[in-house]
């Protein structure tokens, strides 16, 4: 249950540091309103509150989060981008998440 809840805060952390970092890429690089930059900074404060509620050590949370992020990363371009993922990109989520996976796992009775 620890690594389905850990992983469900970790997608809602990675698409708010997402979101947060796209908005003033679409500002600066395809010439949008600059307004997108205070949505994008609700998003990315969401992205640090999010991080908190995590019980184990900064260090533990941000390098499981780590996986989760590239994995989420691989399906924003695939969805939000449009660009065809291979099976090397699959690949290479499966192999961070279960590097996420093995580091929540060893977080019960640490801090």
């Amino acid at each position: 249950m620890l690594l389905l809840k850990t992983t469900a805060l970790f997608v809602a952390t990675a698409i708010a540091e997402i979101v947060g970092c796209f908005l003033p890429y679409v500002w600066l690089r395809k010439g949008s309103s600059p307004w997108l930059l205070l949505p994008a900074s609700v998003s990315l404060a969401l992205f640090v509150w999010l991080l908190t509620l995590h019980p184990a050590a900064s260090g533990r949370v941000y390098a499981a989060y780590g996986g989760v992020y590239v994995a989420t990363a691989l399906v924003w371009l695939r969805v939000v981008d449009g660009v065809k993922l291979s099976l090397l990109d699959w690949t290479g989520a499966g192999i961070a998440l279960l590097g996420m996976a093995i580091i929540v796992l060893g977080w019960h009775g640490k801090a």
